[in-house]
């Protein structure tokens, strides 16, 4: 085991030390199997390389976006799962379900990934309708009237880890956006508690399914454009219950960690990589869904929404990191230190209370956040 934690943080740490730029994309960086290379019927085109990593399981590196008639541009230098954490509303079990993920992944069928392709067998990249792009009627205008479905590339693996089967999926749209979410499926764990901490499933009132909670944290680290120029901003609107809004930025300029607020938003931006209209190319993070589990002190890693840490090779995941050079938990990474290189770390909480349908197998349910292009286009890429 300590053999590939070490080769597993030797290739994070190789992967950190060569940024995609215009000048390299994605393509040179790996090679078939791994390379994902993908043009959408709108004409916009993914490229990345992917990993199964024994720890954090698929791993996607060098993340190249290149809008319809536009040229590429970096956009992530590696995104991958960082932690499952699933408390259970009685106060116990806690399990933290990765740490050895990859060695959960199973083999898609064809039936796992319809009309894709299956990598490695553990790994299924395909694309598939995301509905409307646009609808426009044009104000009676015959000639002006615009309306196209949309397409996205969808790169997924699946886990079976005790009961649950999850499928984490990355979901890159032909506008440019990313959709990191997680879908936990299979079976109910079959956990027995009390009507205050549960609810009953099956027959009568005999059995009650205990509640629980799924906290999902992605580890991103962006790289805007190439180069090592990010920066993390935050942005608020005040005047709730009134009729203005105004906005307020905030550049994080240390180490953080930030809680959803009403109408609160992040951005990571290069100040220096311009689009058309001179504005700065910035990646929108939306994280509004989330159900905010907080946990008690010794759960410290709940309390935020957002971290944002200066990078560190041994800063792998968000709870039970496995390396003795590091701290445990994302809460631990984010001190005060300056930053100067961001690692985002997203925490995104569904709180799961049983129901009769939810036995057996168990439908799906996602959740994840939104990633959106503020300005890596001067005009809409999609028509």
């Amino acid at each position: 085991m300590f053999l590939r934690l070490a080769l597993a943080a030797f290739v994070a740490a190789a992967a950190h030390a060569s940024p995609v730029t215009i000048a390299a994309p994605a393509a040179a960086a790996c090679a078939a199997p791994y390379l994902i290379d993908k043009t959408l019927p709108n004409g916009a085109r993914w490229q990345m390389c992917w990993e199964m990593r024994t720890i954090e399981g698929l791993t996607l590196r060098k993340v190249v976006y290149t809008p319809r008639g536009g040229a590429p541009t970096s956009v992530l230098r590696s995104a991958a799962l960082a932690q499952i954490h699933v408390p259970y509303d009685s106060g116990e079990p806690r399990y933290h379900d990765i740490g050895s993920l990859g060695e959960a992944a199973f083999a898609l069928t064809s039936g796992d990934c319809p009309g894709g392709e299956r990598r490695a067998e553990k790994v299924c990249v395909l694309d598939r309708a995301r509905g409307h792009a646009h609808l426009k009627d044009g104000y009676g205008d015959p000639a002006e009237r615009r309306s196209r479905q949309g397409r996205e590339l969808v790169v997924l693996a699946a886990y079976q880890v005790g009961w649950y089967t999850y499928v984490s999926e990355f979901v890159f749209g032909d506008d440019g956006s990313i959709t990191p979410r997680l879908g936990a499926t299979g079976s109910l764990a079959g956990t027995v508690t009390t009507p205050k901490h549960g609810w009953p499933i099956g027959v009568g009132h005999s059995h009650f399914e205990e509640s629980h909670s799924h906290n999902v944290f992605w580890r991103m680290d962006f790289d805007v454009h190439g180069g090592s120029r990010d920066v993390v901003e935050q942005y608020d609107f005040t005047g709730d219950q009134t009729k203005k809004r105004t906005m307020k930025r905030t550049r994080l300029t240390r180490e953080t960690r930030a809680v959803n607020q009403r109408m609160r938003w992040w951005r990571v931006v290069d100040p220096s990589a311009l689009n058309t209209d001179r504005h700065p190319m910035s990646w929108e993070i939306n994280n509004s869904d989330s159900a905010e589990y907080r946990g008690p002190a010794d759960e410290a890693f709940t309390r935020a929404d957002l971290y944002v840490t200066q990078y560190k090779a041994c800063e792998r995941l968000a709870t039970q990191n496995p390396s003795p050079r590091c701290r445990r938990s994302v809460d631990k990474y984010a001190g005060r230190e300056r930053l100067t290189d961001p690692v985002l770390w997203v925490n995104v909480g569904f709180h799961h209370v049983a129901r009769d349908e939810d036995a057996d197998p168990m439908p799906i349910h996602w959740q994840g956040f939104r990633i959106t292009p503020r300005d890596v286009t001067a005009k809409n890429p999609t028509p």
